[in-house]
């Protein structure tokens, strides 16, 4: 591309001026480039047109330079060429090497191109004189012309690449449009289409104004570009100033003796690396990075991420355990202290403890505690961990979404850090902590990972001795661990992560457990935790079967627990205003401090349970066991059988196999064989809010009906519970314990149980929790009825006899 330098030249010779007629003259096209009047340009003609153009001028060196539109076009045709240019004169004109031109042109005026006489081998247009507009003499046009002149200077002035000649030049230049033509060809930061727009404005003042423009932003972008300078330079020089001073720092330091501080640094981790006890491979990992580290500049972005990995690695406890001894009686005497009864936990690690002590390096367990909220899950985690000497480590794992919560997030991530499983190592500061997983069933899955799958290594015995946490990249020995989980139910939990776990249920407290629970632990802690003493309080044991019976229902004693702590802050209360009398509860207080009662168990099984059709269920939950009502009743119809109260699939099926059974032994129950064929039957399972499914209330389902159908009420106080066949078969169920229980807290007096389920009574329920409840075991339904439904029994037997007295002769 050529490039224009303006220089001031005397006029033209009166030969070169543009005739007031119109007269041809050869166009020479130009990329990127405007040619000012007065002003010479150098330019560099490769075309075979151009240069022919050139060769073809004669004695009369004139032409006329024209600007292309586009400047990619290589053979431009008059269409594409600006319609003004600028008349000049070649001076000169070199041979290169390369078969080009360089010729030396001069501007002379603008011209107007308004019609192309030829096309080939070179353009010829006729050209007609572009004249100036010159203004009448007025301040404002001198003030806009000294702007002009101001702006340019300085701009000149502040520019590295401009000469300082051009400023006196511009300032000796009288005629103000030849000044703005001079000033537009000097200036480099000028567009093309910048500099063609001047060219085609004939008015001085209007091409004033545009330059003034110009001049003005270019002179903004200096002080931006200056500014933007000076602030780079400032932060050069004292980084190079910081540089400096250290480097003469570590000088000084040398020659006295001493380490900077990044030297001590590198050897405090060094020495933390060494005595770590890490294994090798780790080891090796862990001083590859010291040394990387040792290398970095303190202002390095990376230098804090690698320090802080490195002190990571150092400070874990790869070689450290509690080390304490194993004492057996003792931990049984800790673990009896801390907790009542749970004899299936207790036996469980005392079993681990004894062999421990005879395999030391044995694997960890990894048990799982499932039951009800409330019965002391977490807290058994605790005193395992007094009773072991060990160190203990809670995680809450309930509603956790992230994979990264468990394995750590990787290096290349802002603010990554180890899983939670490597920080509670930390934090316990030995290898061989108790660790609780709180809430396995709540976890949750989402885009991010399922922290469900994250725990089937570390919960492996065969794989978590080479846990791989992803911020460590090194693998972690976890197999010392003693992993505790605690789950509500196990519905949620994955089957893999269940296969790895050894389930420990922990069911729901009878009355008398509750009771010495609530003696040895509950009321002292809720008595010291609202600032009064034994002296000013005291439960009576009735008082406290009264809370139990009839202020909560729960298979723990967290409610219990709250009920306690409520009647406590009613005595600080008296105690704060003067009362100082001791408070022994009654039932009066109770009512006084709580309300009316809220659970009235006993009159609403009494009452529900009067008319016929209405049997009690027993029902398993994850808040422990509960009663479930059953009700049926008939109307006039067509055979219809209509089951309601948010049921699932598995309980309607029940109740068919129940109609079923109940039609195909009409005649032993005293029925029609017929007894459907005018009546519609609906069952209903009361609490319709609530989902309920399950096979465990089959032989509700047929006590009701034949209740129903025979006009026979259930015995009172009764409760049942077990799967039934077509055949009429008992089958056992689950839950057995939560289920007695309930029955028990609902003031049932009579349970009828599955035959099967006679070891699961024996094993899981004491005779203190079995008091005054007779339990009937069932191995078919006619063992049910013959318990639920004594007086349908009774007149069962009589039609036996009936007929035999009839064929006895008379006396």
């Amino acid at each position: 591309m050529p490039n224009q330098h303006s220089t001031p030249l005397p006029s033209p010779e009166p030969s070169a001026k543009i005739s007031a007629e119109r007269r041809r003259v050869p166009v020479l096209p130009v990329r990127d480039t405007v040619l000012f009047p007065h002003a010479v340009l150098p330019l560099t003609v490769g075309r075979e047109s151009s240069i022919q153009l050139i060769e073809s001028l004669g004695e009369e060196r004139t032409i006329v330079v024209a600007a292309q539109i586009d400047p990619r076009l290589d053979s431009p045709q008059p269409a594409d060429l600006h319609t003004v240019g600028t008349l000049a004169t070649v001076h000169k004109v070199v041979r290169m090497p390369n078969q080009s031109r360089f010729v030396f042109t001069e501007g002379v005026a603008r011209v107007r191109l308004p019609h192309y006489t030829q096309n080939e081998p070179f353009m010829i247009a006729e050209v007609e004189a572009l004249p100036e507009i010159e203004p009448g003499e007025s301040s404002n046009f001198e003030a806009l012309v000294r702007n002009v002149v101001a702006q340019f200077q300085q701009i000149v002035s502040e520019s590295p690449t401009l000469s300082d000649e051009l400023r006196t030049i511009a300032a000796n230049i009288d005629e103000p449009g030849r000044l703005v033509d001079f000033v537009a060809s000097s200036l480099p930061f000028l567009t093309t289409a910048d500099k063609q727009q001047l060219l085609e404005t004939p008015e001085v003042v209007g091409r004033l104004e545009q330059l003034n423009k110009h001049l003005a932003k270019e002179i903004e972008v200096q002080q931006l570009r200056a500014k933007i300078q000076n602030e780079v330079q400032d932060q050069v020089q004292q980084s190079q100033r910081d540089y400096y001073l250290r480097e003469q720092l570590k000088a000084i330091q040398k020659e006295l003796g001493e380490q900077d501080e990044g030297q001590r640094d590198i050897e405090d981790l060094r020495q933390k690396i060494e005595a770590a006890g890490m294994p090798e491979d780790v080891k090796k990992e862990a001083l590859k990075e010291l040394t990387r580290l040792s290398r970095m500049s303190p202002m390095a972005a990376d230098y804090s991420l690698t320090r802080d990995y490195i002190e990571w690695l150092a400070v874990l406890p790869w070689a450290k355990s509690s080390g304490s001894k194993i004492d057996i009686a003792k931990a049984k005497e800790i673990l009896d202290e801390d907790h009542y009864e749970l004899r299936k936990v207790k036996d469980r690690i005392l079993d681990y403890l004894s062999v421990l002590e005879l395999k030391p390096d044995m694997k960890g367990p990894i048990l799982c505690f499932v039951g009800p909220p409330g019965v002391g899950k977490t807290s058994l985690g605790r005193s395992i961990a007094r009773a072991l000497g060990r160190k203990f480590q809670r995680i809450s794992l309930g509603g956790m979404h992230d994979e990264a919560e468990i394995r750590g997030h990787r290096r290349t991530y802002i603010g990554a850090l180890p899983g939670q499983i490597i920080q509670s190592i930390r934090r316990a500061e030995t290898n061989d902590p108790v660790m609780m997983l709180d809430e396995v069933d709540k976890l949750g899955r989402d885009f991010r990972g399922d922290p469900a799958s994250a725990l089937l290594e570390t919960l492996d015995p065969e794989q978590n001795n080479t846990f791989r946490d992803n911020y460590l990249d090194v693998p972690f020995d976890l197999s010392k661990v003693l992993f505790i989980c605690t789950a509500n139910m196990l519905d949620t939990v994955p089957p893999p992560l269940q296969d790895r776990m050894e389930i420990i249920p922990l069911q729901g407290y009878s009355e008398e457990e509750k009771v010495h629970i609530a003696n040895r632990y509950l009321i002292p802690r809720q008595i010291k935790q609202n600032g009064i003493n034994a002296e000013q309080i005291e439960f009576p044991e009735e008082a406290l079967r009264h809370i139990i019976r009839h202020y909560t229902r729960e298979a723990g004693v967290r409610k219990l627990e709250q009920v306690i702590g409520t009647v406590c802050r009613k005595q600080a209360r008296r105690v704060v205003e003067g009362i100082q009398a001791k408070l022994v509860v009654s039932r009066e207080i109770l009512r006084d401090f709580l309300g009316g009662i809220q659970v009235r168990v006993d009159t609403e099984v009494a009452e529900r349970v009067k008319r016929p059709g209405v049997a009690v269920g027993l029902a398993w939950t994850p808040a422990g066991g509960d009663i479930l009502f059953i009700e049926a009743n008939k109307m006039k119809g067509k055979g219809g059988f209509t089951m309601t109260g948010q049921i699932g699939e598995v309980m309607q099926e029940s109740m068919q196999a129940a109609l079923t059974w109940v039609r195909s032994n009409a005649a032993e129950l005293g029925l029609a064989e017929d007894f459907n064929k005018d009546v519609d039957l609906h069952i209903h399972v009361p609490a319709g809010a609530i989902p309920k499914d399950g096979p465990s209330a089959g032989v509700t389902m047929a006590t009701v009906l034949a209740s129903l159908l025979t006009d026979t009420p259930v015995r009172p106080l009764t409760a049942m519970t077990g799967e039934i066949t077509l055949s009429g078969n008992v089958l056992p169920v689950g839950g057995i314990k939560e289920k007695f229980l309930a029955a028990r807290r609902a003031g049932i007096q009579t349970v009828i149980l599955p035959a099967e389920n006679r070891q699961n009574v024996e094993e899981d329920l004491t005779p203190e929790m079995m008091g005054g409840v007779a339990v009937h075991y069932a191995s078919h339904i006619e063992d049910v009825l013959a318990v639920a439904l004594p007086m349908l029994k009774a007149r069962s037997d009589a039609r036996a006899v009936a007929p035999q007295l009839a064929a006895m002769p008379a006396a």
